[in-house]
Formats: C-alpha cells, sequence, structure tokens
C-alpha cells in the first residue's frame, strides 16, 4: 500500500470514530467528534498531496478517494439527522446526489468514459467540511454554511451531468460516424 491511499484508508477508519464520539454519552463529546472528524478531513489533502509528489495516482486511489470523502460526509450527516441536528430531507439530498454522481461514473467509466470532477465539486466539498463541522459542534452560522453546502451540492450535481451528457453524446457522434456503410 503507498503512502497516498494509506491516507484514504485512515480517513475511512476516522469515521466510526468520529460517528462514535456523537453518540457517546460523556462531557465535551461534540470536541472529540470535531477533532477527529477533521483529522479525517486533514487526510483528504495528505493523500492528494502524497499522491502527486510521489507520483503514486493510482486507479484504486482515484476511485478510493472520493468514496472515502462521500463515507465520511455521509457518515457525519447521518448521525446529525439522527441527533436532530439537520433536516432529512438535506440528508437525502445530499447523499442523493453523492449516490446519481458515483452510479453516473461507474456507468461513464463502463464505456471508457471520463468526465473529470470540476471545480464545483470541489467546491461542494469545501462548503460540506465546514457546514458538518460547525453542526457537530452546534456553532452559531451552521444552518448558512448548511445552505450554501446544499446549494453547490445542487450545483455541482448539475455541472456534473451536464459534462457528462455532452462526453456521452460525443461518444453516440462518434460512433454513428465510424459506422460503415450500408
Amino acid at each position: 500500500m503507498n503512502l497516498a491511499n494509506f491516507f484514504t484508508w485512515l480517513r475511512i477508519l476516522l469515521t466510526p470514530v468520529t460517528v462514535g464520539f456523537l453518540f457517546l454519552s460523556i462531557p465535551y463529546k461534540q470536541y472529540f467528534a470535531a477533532g477527529v472528524f477533521i483529522l479525517a478531513c486533514l487526510t483528504d489533502g495528505l493523500d492528494g498531496y502524497f499522491a502527486r509528489t510521489r507520483r503514486e495516482v493510482t486507479t484504486f486511489g482515484k476511485f478510493l478517494d472520493p468514496l472515502a470523502d462521500k463515507i465520511l460526509i455521509g457518515a457525519a450527516l447521518i448521525s446529525l439527522w439522527h441527533l436532530d441536528k439537520v433536516s432529512g430531507w438535506v440528508v437525502f439530498l445530499i447523499l442523493g446526489r453523492e449516490v446519481l454522481i458515483t452510479i453516473l461514473r461507474v456507468f461513464a467509466s463502463r464505456r471508457g468514459i471520463s468526465v473529470a470532477a470540476s471545480i464545483w465539486g470541489k467546491v461542494k466539498t469545501v462548503t460540506q467540511i465546514p457546514a458538518v463541522l460547525w453542526l457537530i459542534l452546534d456553532w452559531p452560522g451552521a444552518t448558512i454554511l448548511l445552505g450554501a453546502a446544499v446549494f453547490f451540492t445542487i450545483y455541482s450535481a448539475l455541472d456534473y451531468i451536464i459534462k457528462w451528457r455532452r462526453v456521452l453524446a460525443g461518444e453516440k457522434r462518434a460512433r454513428v460516424r465510424q459506422a460503415p456503410p450500408t
């Protein structure tokens, strides 16, 4: 296992620790949960850094890294919903977007199509992380951050779907051009 994939696996392993702290009956549990959540989020930057600088970019890493992000954010949101800190429709919307985009990526990759993540997907993640952190800590402004996260979640989904359709439409046109005359 390379160092980049180690940090990705670490993020996945830190997810149940974060969730576990949220449900413990101990003082300051939200601070422990927030600390582990921050550590898990830092591993996202570290895995990317090491993958690029050490030339450890792998197909498996490209698959696992975004999946680890989805696991961390998804588990945290489901836990926060269970604790009545976030509405179910928000969790459904955010997780629904993740499932939809994952399905589209799998479908596209099976057809040999690769649609790179856009800047809006990164903005979505960058807004979701502080929103979840603020919700864990019950800080003022959490709902504003969550609103921004929801907006960029929807926007990035639409952006991805439009790009995916263009790539697929381009593939269909290329196949039509390559078809032998009948």
